[in-house]
């Protein structure tokens, strides 16, 4: 691991795909999922086959943002036994396996609250992440959360949807640090067949407000889909496609096509 904090690792991974013209490939993979092993081969997998950075599901009860695809992964993991603790131990254990990418660590603040915010966020540093994704935990109740990644070098991701208004936009600009995810439907997780025929708009909207990374998410699912968003964001987060492939075959050898062929659409922006 460098010596940067987890907000410069991010912000360095994207101004590298910035200067290569191209945007950055972000899968998700809960851990856990299907078990504690397979996590730790699936996202080495994913690592080799090209991602730039990861989001990184931390287990809970009841995942307000996430489909049924998530939901039954994450509720596995739970059931094996998946701990806040282990996730941590799962971090650290890519780390040592040689896995570099930056792991934004997405979760909700119950799991956060029960641990002690400011421990967590310490722990988590110290383990491997370098940002945290908190659907949940609004920026206008997020101070005790903000002030704790700022002291440790994380980033604080914020999401904003379709429905957001501007004052809202301008809200979420002014708090978010590392880049803000751009959820692409009004909805929860899950692939689908097209994307959203205003997507476009959706960006220019947020861009006329930030210069942080635009990151999307939500309903990805094939390169094609990948290089149509590469085209007009930074990042290109793709979950539950990659989280079905992880439990096909022992050998990975589903998801490790999948996400190369994601990972080939996000470095070749559709013209």
């Amino acid at each position: 691991m460098s010596a940067k904090t987890g907000l410069e690792r991010i912000n360095h991974t994207f101004a590298v795909a910035r200067q290569e013209r191209r945007a950055a490939f972000m899968p998700y993979h809960a851990l856990g999922y299907p078990s504690r092993q397979v996590t730790i081969d699936a996202i080495a997998a994913l690592a080799d086959a090209g991602a730039d950075l990861f989001e990184i599901g931390i287990p809970h009860s009841d995942p307000l943002a996430d489909g049924p695809t998530v939901q039954t992964a994450t509720h596995q993991a739970l059931m094996q036994g998946t701990t806040v603790t282990a996730c941590l131990e799962m971090v650290r254990e890519l780390r040592d396996r040689g896995v570099t990418q930056p792991f934004c660590g997405m979760t909700y603040f119950n799991p956060l609250y029960r641990y002690g915010v400011e421990r967590f966020v310490n722990d988590a540093a110290a383990a491997g992440l370098d940002g945290l994704i908190v659907p949940d935990l609004p920026p206008e109740e997020a101070t005790e959360l903000e002030q704790a990644c700022r002291r440790a070098g994380l980033a604080t991701v914020y999401m904003l949807a379709p429905t957001s208004t501007e004052e809202r936009i301008r809200l979420v600009a002014g708090h978010a640090t590392g880049f803000i995810y751009m959820v692409s439907v009004t909805g929860i997780t899950g692939a689908r067949s097209e994307l959203p025929p205003d997507l476009a708009a959706f960006v220019r909207s947020i861009r006329r407000h930030t210069d942080l990374p635009l990151a999307v998410g939500f309903g990805i699912s094939t390169g094609e889909q990948a290089a149509a968003v590469a085209a007009i964001a930074d990042g290109v987060i793709v979950g539950s496609a990659l989280v079905r492939a992880a439990g096909v075959d022992d050998d990975l050898a589903t998801l490790k096509a999948l996400a190369a062929d994601l990972a080939r659409g996000s470095h070749h922006p559709a013209a």
